[in-house]
């Protein structure tokens, strides 16, 4: 077994314990910290709270069998003060306002000390961070959002300077600079900030107030449960979000963000719900999060056409590890909102369940240019029972002109400025189990192909009694069950060591795939290709 200190604070840790488990561990692990066994743990990812400032301790793990299996000295971080928000003059008892109580003792927290929501239910609207915090939810604490729009601060989508020669961005609505509400939890230029802790971020979204006429904008559009803009060294440890009114977690235009060992839940009803997005963001750690929802798990973006353009802000040196999706539309997804293009994305060691797609690329003509997408890698990862294990779309059918013959034609267009481009993507060392539509549906524009995608090491199977859907959400693409590996328009397909069972015909549907090789470049002839595949 390996460990690993993922985050540390004065009063909590989070650390990896890797014995090759991929989200739970193969055994049940006993946790004891100088000498007295406190905790049993299952998950590969796992925190301590309660702890001590300043304090040196030394942890042992034993497996069933109380044999030790590892030990870690650690310290935790120091601390000046502690901010109790009881004593500000927040009740918790779920009635009362306690917003500007909460926001005095963020606002008079010193650097160096701690904001503490002690056990309690605390009704607020909207709390703003500040730098160099530390904020903990304690176990039982909980924030319950207020669900009156007219209670939440607007932030203009675009605001332009005094000389209007430039502007400033504020509010944003998938991928556009629009209105939108002050988040529950809102950073805005801040850096240096933990929030951690056992507690509960309570959005109370439901399909009566923030999720009924989800598309129409009514004063602004929905507020996040955590809502990250320009910010920078920001750890997220520990805490419980659920019924996000839109997006759960939502950095945007930030670097250096860690989130680990959280829980995300909205119903799998909830439209727009989110798991975590990253935007235009930079140095993302993704570990440990267990996500159960209505929409995308985890969603990559940058902007859509006119953010991409202006501001040219990639989202980059992307690191999900060790997470579990369940019941989303896609488990990771990239996409679709890339005007400035994605690059770096590593996901490993994760677990999907149930979710209609696992590894979901989603793009389309009039992104532009600048919507590349390269160096993206999916590997160790198990999945069971999800739709569509694997699919690329260059057709998505999004926006009022998705549907519009320039971007749903499979015909060729002439490459110009509105033209993405799609360059290396890597599957390998995965696991699916109990497939229902396809194995994987790979669709690159024809004028602009895929330049690379790899197929190593990768086995699937099919559920004995599949539902339908589509595998893409683009025109022309019918409901199936059983489809093998649909790719067309790619410049270079290798495929090495793929096994497939109960697939419906022929394991690949091969189109407009101008070099099939394996994973040494030797040539395969694509007329062979599924000649001895079961």
């Amino acid at each position: 077994m390996n460990i690993q200190v993922i985050m540390k604070t004065a009063r909590s840790i989070t650390f990896l314990l890797d014995d090759g488990g991929i989200y739970n561990t193969k055994e049940n692990y006993k946790l004891s910290l100088n000498g007295k066994e406190i905790k049993q743990t299952t998950t590969v990812v796992t925190s301590l709270y309660s702890l001590c400032p300043d304090t040196a301790y030394h942890m042992e793990v034993k497996n069933p069998s109380d044999e030790l299996v590892e030990t870690l000295e650690f310290c935790t971080e120091k601390e000046f003060v502690t901010l109790n928000v009881r004593e500000f003059g927040a009740s918790g008892d779920g009635a009362s306002d306690d917003t500007g109580f909460i926001q005095a003792a963020i606002m008079a927290c010193p650097k160096g000390g701690r904001v503490l929501i002690p056990r309690g239910t605390y009704r607020i609207t909207s709390i703003f961070l500040k730098s160099e915090l530390n904020l903990e939810l304690a176990d039982g604490a909980e924030l319950v959002a207020e669900t009156d729009r007219n209670r939440f601060a607007k932030f203009p989508g675009m605001i332009q300077s005094y000389d209007e020669t430039e502007d400033y961005n504020l509010g944003t609505w998938e991928g556009n600079p629009l209105p939108m509400f002050a988040s529950i939890l809102t950073g805005i230029d801040v850096s240096n900030v933990n929030i951690y802790g056992q507690g509960t971020i309570n959005g109370c979204a439901t399909h009566e107030n923030w999720w009924h006429n989800e598309k129409v904008m009514i004063g602004a559009f929905r507020p996040r449960l955590l809502f990250l803009e320009r910010c920078k060294n920001i750890q997220v440890q520990g805490i419980h979000f659920c019924n996000s009114p839109a997006w759960t977690i939502h950095p945007y235009f930030s670097e250096n963000l860690m989130f680990t060992d959280l829980t995300i839940n909205n119903p799998q009803v909830s439209p727009n719900t989110d798991g975590l997005d990253p935007e235009s963001c930079k140095n993302v750690e993704i570990i440990g999060v267990h996500f159960s929802l209505g929409d995308d798990c985890i969603a990559v973006k940058s902007g859509k056409v006119y953010m991409g353009r202006k501001y040219k802000v990639a989202c980059e040196h992307v690191h999900v590890c060790q997470c579990l999706m369940e019941h989303g539309h896609g488990a990771v997804t990239v996409g679709s909102e890339i005007g400035a293009g994605v690059n770096d994305i590593v996901v490993e060691k994760c677990r999907f369940y149930d979710t209609d797609r696992g590894l979901r690329i989603k793009t389309r003509r009039g992104r532009g240019k600048d919507s590349v997408l390269d160096g993206i890698v999916f590997r160790d990862i198990d999945m069971d029972h999800v739709m569509t294990p694997f699919t690329a779309n260059a057709f998505y059918f999004c926006d009022p002109d998705g549907r519009t013959e320039y971007v749903q034609s499979r015909a060729y267009h002439e490459v110009d400025e509105r033209t993405p481009v799609m360059k290396t993507f890597r599957f390998e060392n995965i696991k699916a189990t109990n497939c229902h539509v396809a194995a994987a549906y790979f669709a690159g524009l024809p004028e602009s192909k895929i330049e690379r995608l790899e197929l190593i090491n990768c086995k699937m199977d099919f559920a004995k009694s599949p539902r339908s859907g589509v595998p893409i959400m683009s025109n022309g693409v019918e409901e199936c069950t059983n489809m093998g590996i649909h790719a067309e328009n790619i410049h270079t397909l290798v495929i090495e060591d793929v096994e497939m069972k109960g697939q419906s015909g022929d394991v690949y549907d091969l189109r407009g795939v101008e070099y099939l090789v394996d994973a040494s470049g030797q040539r395969i002839n694509p007329e062979n290709v599924n000649a001895g595949v079961e």
